[in-house]
């Protein structure tokens, strides 16, 4: 069925698409017309993090910033899902155009900026859902909360989160938000994830129950940054970590649009994803669980991602081209 509704869609402005789908989701995910969308897909359960996944694939951040359609994509057969990025006020965002399919290339650009309802709104979203699968909640900072005070916008999210989160994944590799990838670096990033572990470990204690934390990074770091990045997760104790995010680079593109502004997805990302995996998990020696995203349009791509060391897959772009039947796939050949 998505197959031959796909040229349609890929003809209307994509942000509008976007908007139009979701309306779909969320008003027939509970009636017939979910048969669209619904498919059954084998159990191959794997525990990453303490937790129980259904099966290994799963949805990556940025689709559902707001937990609006959770229960639509569980129906699709995902073993897990990551809604977000979500931010303690919400925000609109870039200007409009900021997302750009680049048909040729089987890619994506966008520049949205962090837009969403906010942490709160979100939170309602998630308590007005029936899903009961694992639920990764990604979280980042406000636009015009200054690059120093950044600890507080990812606190604030971390403590309203967690006991409704299975993970919360912490975004600090958007490109964005001005200054953000900043905090992969050197002693801001040792002093955000050193704040935010002992936040995490009161969490635990008041909750009596811990909820693991990831951390997303660029595809764009240099092997030495990799390292320097594998040293402060283990330094800090994370429990996990997302590998990558969208690219800066626009190497090897053929569609017109490849010279807008923002961060790259897709099959050109595949590659360069996968290398940092082998990189991340050199350096970590198996000892912090990696989920591999970047590039994943096939069981094979996502094979790749398992074989260089990750634990679990995420799949975005590669979804948005070519619908639900990409995820049965993959896993029906795991």
């Amino acid at each position: 069925m998505y197959k031959l509704i796909r040229p349609w869609l890929f003809k209307q402005d994509p942000e509008k698409t976007h908007d139009q789908m979701f309306g779909i989701l969320r008003n027939w995910h509970r009636t017939p017309l979910s048969f669209f969308w619904r498919q059954n897909v084998p159990s191959k359960p794997v525990r990453v993090m303490g937790i129980e996944f259904p099966n290994p694939v799963g949805l990556a951040a940025g689709l559902d910033k707001n937990a609006e359609c959770i229960d639509a994509f569980s129906q699709m057969g995902f073993g897990f899902i990551e809604v977000g990025t979500v931010t303690p006020v919400a925000q609109p965002g870039n200007d409009k155009p900021r997302l750009f399919r680049l048909t040729e290339d089987e890619a994506i650009i966008n520049r949205m900026g962090f837009n969403n309802h906010g942490v709160d709104k979100l939170l309602e979203n998630i308590k007005a859902s029936s899903y009961k699968g694992v639920l990764g909640i990604n979280i980042g900072k406000n636009k015009n909360t200054p690059e120093e005070q950044a600890i507080d916008d990812y606190l604030i999210c971390l403590k309203k989160v967690y006991p409704y989160a299975g993970y919360i994944t912490i975004n600090i590799s958007s490109p964005n938000t001005p200054g953000l990838r900043n905090l992969q670096h050197g002693s801001s990033l040792d002093g955000l994830l050193a704040s935010l572990k002992e936040a995490q470990l009161e969490l635990s204690d008041q909750y009596s129950s811990y909820v693991p934390l990831v951390v997303k990074i660029a595809p764009d770091l240099e092997a030495a940054e990799v390292e320097t990045m594998a040293q402060s997760l283990l330094k800090n104790k994370m429990d996990g970590v997302i590998a990558t995010n969208t690219t800066l680079s626009r190497d090897g593109l053929q569609d017109g649009q490849a010279s807008e502004a923002g961060g790259l997805s897709g099959k050109p990302l595949q590659d360069r994803s996968t290398k940092v995996i082998e990189l991340l998990c050199k350096n970590l020696q198996r000892k912090i669980p990696i989920i591999g995203v970047g590039g994943i349009d096939s069981a094979g791509s996502a094979q790749a991602k398992l074989e260089a060391g990750a634990s679990l897959v995420q799949v975005y772009t590669g979804f948005i081209y070519q619908g639900p039947a990409l995820i049965r796939s993959i896993v029906n050949h795991l």
